[in-house]
């Protein structure tokens, strides 16, 4: 998500200098050039059932991921499946799940297509994958602990993947889902010289990688936690331009799939938070068709799970799933209303 915020910024410097040509000309480029197809993994059909081992997740077209788990000892009172953000994968959930399981809630984290230890990490899982994914791992999670509750937590690019999921009619019924800052920077809300620029990469040079550095992005307080992501060699450093692409496109979907989510919904957002603008974070809320519980942590950043203050915001999702109508522990939660 920080070579999206790079992105994004690039192409506001291009517009307030006026070299709206600049992008054009990339467009015009990628469309006279022999084109190069953006790379995804592909979407096969269904060969077997999927399955879950006791740290791996077969999906019914035979592809393994490793996943973790966190159990309390007793039979959990709720089941919270998380999805990792953009880059990162499962090993983001150690803080989340260490706390719940303390709180009798179960977690479980697996490295998404195309991340972590899953096969081909750096290249676009595909958004079908990617859904169907998580649909499958709630129905086997499901059969595990039935008659349990099960949430589903989304960090950024994860809440992206839960929206575009939750949209389909065929899924599995859940309690709820917890939004952590999510990637809903899609449709009207992203700026059309970026996409511009964007598409034109992706058709050109697909395999370069971006990083952002330069932008000295801050996506959390917890800077050991930080610098442990940066020594960690399943973390991806270098993004892909087509991966970069695809992430967009996933975030469309989420943007138009928010109006048919009929679930009860947690959406936390940290003021700090440097790598999705709150723009498109207030725009999403107005999207929305039903109520739903929002958390606003002035303090926090991006890694709200992974913050120095992150037990505030682990406790908040804790009361919520105990109780989703009380107030929540912070004192930051609202009710949103569908106007």
């Amino acid at each position: 998500m920080i070579v999206i915020a790079s992105l994004a910024k690039q192409s506001s410097v291009f517009f307030k200098k006026r070299f709206l040509w600049i992008a054009l000309s990339l467009v015009l480029l990628a469309m006279t050039a022999s084109a190069c197809t953006p790379q995804q993994q592909l979407f096969n059909p269904e060969k077997n059932e999927s399955t879950l081992g006791k740290t791996t997740f077969t999906t019914a077209d035979n592809v393994a991921f490793p996943y973790r788990s966190w159990l309390p000892k007793a039979k959990p009172k709720a089941v919270l499946i998380a999805l990792h953000g953009m880059n990162d994968y499962s090993h983001a959930f150690v803080a989340t799940g260490d706390y719940m399981k303390a709180q009798g809630i179960a977690v479980y984290a697996y490295d998404q297509r195309g991340f972590g230890a899953a096969a081909n990490p750096g290249i676009w899982g595909n958004n079908e994958n990617l859904k169907q994914d998580l649909k499958q791992f709630v129905v086997l999670i499901a059969k595990h602990h039935p008659r349990t509750p099960l949430y589903i937590l989304g960090e950024s690019m994860g809440g992206a993947v839960a929206i575009a999921a939750l949209a389909n009619v065929d899924f599995p019924a859940i309690k709820g889902v917890v939004l952590s800052a999510p990637a809903v920077w899609g449709g009207d809300s992203m700026n059309p010289i970026m996409r511009g620029m964007l598409w034109a990469m992706a058709h050109t040079v697909p395999s370069r990688t971006m990083t952002g550095r330069d932008l000295k992005i801050k996506a959390s307080d917890n800077i050991p936690m930080l610098i442990a992501l940066g020594r960690d060699p399943l973390v991806i450093k270098a993004t892909r331009t087509d991966a970069v692409y695809g992430m967009v496109s996933l975030m469309d979907a989420a943007y138009e799939n928010i109006p048919s989510l009929d679930t009860n919904i947690l959406l936390l957002y940290g003021g700090n938070d440097q790598v999705i603008p709150q723009d498109p974070i207030e725009i999403a809320l107005a999207r929305f068709k039903r109520p739903i519980t929002f958390v606003f942590y002035p303090k926090a950043y991006h890694m709200l799970l992974r913050d120095l203050d992150n037990e505030r915001v682990l406790g908040d999702i804790a009361s919520w799933i105990g109780d989703n109508k009380k107030p929540l522990p912070s004192g930051f939660s609202r009710i949103i209303n569908p106007q």
